[in-house]
């Protein structure tokens, strides 16, 4: 992990709050997975696709050793574990007292694609595996392990969490792509970019601006030691646009934009990286008739546009694009 201080602070805004439901979505999506498919077990199960059951069976916690647990977690500690099943979600492993989950992100390799991921997790049955618990969680009767933490050293998760300042900018590796955000490696501890921390600009699906394995340097917004949670900003690495919007862009100013994507209600365009104005439904005709917005345009076409408004104060840009004879 390379750590260093921002030369341009004041283009930084101040970090949000980061209550309890700014961080429900960590880790959501594995555990959607997990239980809306069945587990396929090789030891639990006569056959692959057997019982509604196997994820009970295999995630009855009520045997397992919770202080070893949490010594392990609290020591950064690795330990060797039996897959004993898999699902779409992850694997699920066991032994010496203790039994959890391994989130798919969490492994060191990766399928290509979704497609291959049952067949390519069923390999793991009754694999060892060095792994770190990354959360450890008895009221909510949850263990995480991970064979990515594996790999750093015991106890360098407390020194990277130690180190990681507010303020930082940091290199990982992104691991994990999903709705709500991006997961990036930073060396033993995973931090999340949220959607809303990926760009000043609008963000269709996090997986059109950062593809898993890429390497990327990242601001840091907060650490949470006690729970090992860190929040992170890649918009932040760049001045915000908007600051100077109003001083570059005025009304009645006619541009070049790029859009990005098209919605029931206009079309969305990109001026410059960050800063995306709205092309009004309306504004597609200069009669004011409606128009198949489809057939007029299409997403990374380039159009010229008319500055309606600009609002930076909520970042919102208006457009217009009308016929060229109105210009």
């Amino acid at each position: 992990m390379v750590t260093k201080r921002r030369t341009h602070e004041e283009t930084v805004v101040p970090p949000p709050h980061m209550d309890e439901s700014w961080w429900e979505s960590v880790l959501a999506e594995d555990e959607a997975k997990s239980i809306a498919r069945p587990v396929k077990n090789s030891r639990y199960s006569s056959s692959p696709d057997q019982s509604e059951n196997d994820h009970e069976d295999l995630s009855d916690l009520s045997m397992l050793d919770w202080q070893k647990a949490t010594e392990l977690y609290d020591q950064d500690q690795v330990i060797e574990l039996i897959v004993s099943g898999c699902n779409r979600g992850g694997l699920l492993v066991h032994g010496d007292g203790l039994q959890g989950f391994v989130p798919v992100s969490h492994l060191v390799e990766t399928p290509c694609t979704d497609a291959d991921i049952e067949k390519w997790l069923l390999r793991y049955i009754d694999q060892s595996l060095t792994l770190k618990v990354i959360e450890c969680d008895q009221e909510r009767g949850r263990v995480v392990f991970s064979e990515r933490a594996a790999q750093s050293q015991p106890g360098s998760r407390k020194r990277l969490l130690k180190n990681l300042q507010p303020g930082h900018c940091v290199v990982g590796t992104v691991t994990n792509v999903t709705d709500f955000g991006v997961f990036v490696d930073l060396g033993g501890v995973e931090g999340l970019i949220h959607v809303s921390e990926i760009s000043w600009g609008r963000v269709h699906h996090p997986n059109d601006v950062l593809q898993l394995g890429q390497q990327v340097e990242v601001y840091v917004i907060h650490v949470d030691q006690d729970r090992a949670r860190v929040a992170l900003s890649l918009k932040r690495m760049h001045p915000n646009p908007w600051e100077t919007a109003q001083e570059r862009y005025t009304p009645g100013q006619i541009t070049v934009a790029t859009v990005t994507s098209i919605v029931p209600f206009g079309a969305f365009a990109r001026l410059e990286e960050g800063l995306d104005g709205l092309i009004h439904v309306s504004e597609f005709s200069s009669a004011g008739e409606p128009v198949d917005m489809n057939c007029m345009l299409h997403e990374g076409q380039t159009v010229d546009v008319r500055i309606l408004h600009v609002d930076a104060s909520r970042q919102r840009l208006g457009l217009s694009l009308k016929l060229t004879g109105d210009y």
